[in-house]
């Protein structure tokens, strides 16, 4: 059994904060600098060049990629054979976000009520928080802020078996469609398929996670989502929606069993930054 101080688990989600909101992640920046060789439109060329300029800024000067921050998301692997001590495990976690988003002058978007008041609880708490039990006795935590422009502009379907492949694409391409601008493309496309509803969005959420230089192991998942980018790269949305081919840098699935009777499937749409940083303890 090894042991892991929940002040350890607080200082480390206060450095991902930061480090998710300063730092645009390599695979991120090589697609962006591909997309800008692939973007025949002068105006997409001209804003994937902009917003390059704006990463390299934001490291440079130690300073956030984008005014919204977003949520605070938790993917925590907890191995089965470490014991926490010094306080509760998920108020470790939030306590790590308090103190990122306070010291890396992060803007505080969670409001406590999502329906009648709506008032901000100022500390960007509580984080949104998915605990997977594993072997071993290491802690592996991403921190993935999530901004709205692009979440909003999420979907989740309950097709029937009988949509197949196509009405998987049709349902994608249409939710871009209809995204438009809105966040922020060129985007990256998070596709959660099979489970429970519940499930679906989950796996498209860490979908998000995978680079996007690497494929899904299954042949013919890995085939839908070059098939897919393929499709949504010819909407024409292009670079802030403004028109051109690179309205995607990348698409990738993540799938479960479901129900003979069912075919879910969620899209998680993330902003041309893709934010997210992680750490083993």
């Amino acid at each position: 059994m090894r042991t892991i101080k929940a002040v350890q688990i607080t200082e480390a989600v206060a450095k991902l904060a930061i480090d998710a909101n300063y730092y645009i992640p390599e695979d991120i920046y090589d697609a962006l600098a591909a997309g800008y060789k692939q973007e025949e439109s002068v105006l997409g060329k001209e804003i994937i060049d902009l917003l390059m300029q704006n990463n390299r800024v934001a490291r440079q000067e130690q300073m956030p990629i984008c005014q919204d921050t977003g949520m605070a998301v938790i993917f925590a692997e907890l191995g089965q054979d470490v014991h926490i001590t010094g306080g509760n495990f998920e108020d470790a976690i939030n306590a790590g976000v308090v103190k990122g988003y306070a010291e890396g002058y992060l803007r505080k978007s969670v409001v406590d009520d999502p329906l009648f008041v709506r008032k901000n609880t100022n500390d960007n708490t509580p984080a949104v928080i998915h605990t997977f039990i594993v072997p071993g006795d290491k802690l592996k935590i991403t921190l993935a802020p999530k901004g709205f422009g692009s979440e909003n502009m999420s979907a989740i379907k309950m097709l029937t078996p009988s949509a197949g492949v196509d009405g998987v694409k049709k349902l994608v391409v249409d939710t871009v469609k209809n995204a438009g601008a809105n966040p922020c493309p060129p985007i990256v496309i998070g596709l959660g398929i099979g489970g429970t509803m519940e499930k679906a969005a989950l796996l498209a959420k860490k979908a998000l996670l995978r680079s996007i230089a690497t494929s899904n192991p299954h042949p013919a998942y890995a085939k839908l989502e070059q098939e897919l980018l393929e499709m949504v790269n010819k909407t024409g949305v292009g670079p802030q929606g403004l028109g051109g081919r690179v309205t995607a840098l990348g698409v990738n699935i993540e799938y479960f069993p479901t129900h003979i009777a069912g075919m879910p499937v969620a899209i998680n749409i993330n902003c041309h930054a893709a934010r997210h940083a992680e750490i083993e303890i």
